[in-house]
């Protein structure tokens, strides 16, 4: 099988979206499908991607990469079309951040201020660049002989329902998955544990902490503020284990930093800025925390989980598909619900309830549940099933 897989930036370090397309064009090639990643802009040396708008690092418009995609099908056949942007000549479109309304939507409710809440759904249509994509996608979702969506999560499938009455023949759900992370050097994860609790100036003899590991880049959207909040409050409640929290992500800490020490937490949080890869951290800390506002499949709550690490997180994050809530992690219903979230801490303060999630996820094999491997194999099925109505 020949497979296109379009995508808009080739570039590993813009985030988990650009890594996920490379992830897959990766495990599908080991998988016999001979790939090509078809990118507007970016750089690279791999035969397998083609950059069709130059190498520069502006952003082009939709457009004028259509244009260059037309071209090159002119010129090229695949058998099977992947796009991760909404464009109608593909076979599959795979909305990686979910529906343009939703996201809208659930960034203006990031917002702690109401007045801007406000703005921010009122000045939605001022993003040219989204309104366009998001017009394209509204353009698919309305001709049943555009794309099929490949929703990475239940959560992304309601959205389509809900946005543009998007019939359930159209939708696939096909969860998230990532790739393994290889094992960690035992030293160098020891070295890690001790640079962190000589930073929180923890005993490790007098002290056996919790360390809830907050990974993401835009603090805002992902809810770094109400799980400070959360850990105020929980930091005034009784727990067998001293909880603390280890921030991960390049984002601005300034007025993290402030809220923390106008809530009397700041000694129970540490900030490491881009750590880089989270796999060292996830080895030293016991779970993962992501009170998000908004994310169709969260990369972070997989890679914990794979990792054994229960988790942490809210009914706006699809990966909530991969797990059981109450056996593997805690799903509550709102970021701004802080007492849930504290409460979902509390509970794995505690070493009998984080022991036995540990297990279930262990007993369970949620690792080959959130693989890479496991989404490629349920893509291929949908691939073959277009396929062979083409024929």
């Amino acid at each position: 099988m020949k497979l296109a897989i379009i995508t808009e930036r080739a570039n590993l370090r813009l985030g988990g979206a650009e890594r996920s397309v490379f992830e897959l064009a990766a495990k599908m090639v080991l998988l016999g499908v001979d790939v090509k990643i078809l990118a507007a802009t970016g750089s690279t040396r791999s035969r397998r991607v083609e950059i069709l708008c130059g190498s520069g690092k502006k952003r082009v418009c939709l457009k004028e990469f259509k244009l260059a995609l037309l071209t090159h099908f002119k010129k090229n056949h695949y058998d099977i079309i992947h796009s991760v942007l909404p464009f109608d000549f593909a076979d599959v479109y795979q909305p990686r951040g979910g529906s343009y309304p939703e996201a809208a939507i659930r960034n203006a409710a990031s917002f702690g201020n109401t007045a801007m809440r406000i703005f921010k759904l009122l000045t939605i249509a001022a993003n040219f660049r989204r309104t366009s994509l998001g017009r394209a996608e509204k353009k698919i979702c309305k001709n049943s002989d555009a794309p099929v969506v490949a929703a990475l999560s239940e959560y992304v499938k309601n959205q389509f329902k809900k946005h543009y009455n998007l019939p359930d023949e159209r939708i696939f759900v096909i969860p998230n998955g990532i790739r393994p992370s290889a094992a960690v050097d035992k030293a160098k994860a020891d070295r890690l544990r001790r640079q962190i609790f000589d930073k929180l100036n923890i005993k490790q003899a007098a002290d056996e902490p919790v360390f809830f590991l907050f990974g993401a880049h835009n603090f805002r959207l992902k809810g770094l503020a109400p799980l400070i909040k959360a850990a105020a409050i929980l930091n005034n409640k009784f727990t067998k284990r001293s909880a603390y929290i280890i921030v991960s992500g390049r984002g601005s800490a300034a007025k993290y930093r402030r809220l923390a020490e106008r809530l009397g937490v700041k000694d129970k949080i540490l900030f490491l800025g881009n750590a880089g890869s989270v796999r060292y951290l996830l080895s030293v800390c016991d779970v993962a925390v992501l009170p998000t506002y908004y994310d169709p499949s969260s990369r972070f709550v997989l890679e914990a989980l794979s990792a054994g690490n229960p988790a942490i997180t809210t009914k706006y994050n699809g990966a909530c598909d991969l797990f059981v809530a109450d056996r593997h992690g805690k799903v509550f219903d709102s970021p701004d619900d802080v007492d849930s979230l504290a409460e979902a801490m509390k509970f794995y303060c505690n070493t009998e309830n984080l022991a036995a999630a540990k297990k279930a996820i262990a007993d369970d094999n949620i690792k080959a549940k959130v693989s890479i491997e496991t989404h490629c194999k349920k893509l291929l099925e949908l691939y073959k099933k277009i396929k062979n109505q083409k024929i």
